[in-house]
Formats: C-alpha cells, structure tokens, sequence
C-alpha cells in the first residue's frame, strides 16, 4: 500500500529557510510524478511543484510564484522527495502536501498541477511563516 509522510514544516520569520520530505512507502518514487501542493486557510489547493520519474529524466515545475525560491530534488536510496524552500515570504503559509502517481505531466512546459490527478497523498506537514 502505497504511503507518503510529510516532515520538516514549522514556523519560520520571512527570508528564512525549510526542506520539506516527502518519505515513500510501498512503491518506489523514482517511477513515479511525485507533486507538492499547499493549502492556506479559506484556500483551494495549490500545486507548487513537481519531479517526474526518472524515466522523463526527473524533470521539474514550479509555480510562477515560488519559482526561483524553491527546489525539489529525490533522494532515490532514501525513496524520498526533498522541496527546499528558501526566502520564505508570509504568502507561503500553509500546509503543505506531496502526492504521488504515475502518469500527470511534469515539466516548465506541462502547465499547473492538478490535485485532481494524483491519486496517493500524505497527511501533509504545516509551514508558517511570520515574524
């Protein structure tokens, strides 16, 4: 059964930093989309960003506004997916999820993501940024 558990939120003062993960389980994320979404209250679901499977070359997305600002990356022996998050702004708070599935397109060319098509999430971890 698939799982993924999200780790490394908390609460940080704007300009600071946070690495979230994303730990996988059941299933190897190398072959799969693996997506970053957030959720701020009174807010519909965001998707932020997204690696592909290495088949693709583990291509990258990123949100117009977080770009440049955050980073995801795969640890293929931990089975876990990494978003750096840098210049932290107080728009980015929010809890924050990954999800997985084999097929949604992921690159700078493929457009937003949609929650809609990743079937695996986790419980999502909570990011707070404020002085």
């Amino acid at each position: 059964q698939a799982q993924l558990v999200e780790s490394g939120g908390g609460l940080v003062q704007p300009g600071g930093s946070l690495t979230l993960s994303c730990a996988a389980s059941g299933f190897t994320t190398d072959h799969y989309v693996i997506g970053w979404f957030r959720q701020a209250p009174g807010k519909e679901r965001e998707g932020v960003s997204c690696i592909s499977a290495m088949r693709d070359n583990s291509g990258t997305y990123y949100a117009d506004s977080v770009k440049g600002r955050f980073t995801v990356s795969r640890d293929s022996a931990k089975n876990t997916v990494y978003m750096q998050m840098d210049s932290l702004e107080s728009e980015d708070t929010a809890t924050y999820y990954c999800a997985a599935e084999t097929w949604p397109p992921c690159s700078s060319d493929a457009g937003e993501l949609r929650a809609g098509d990743f079937g695996s999430w986790g419980r999502g971890t909570e990011v707070t940024v404020s002085s």
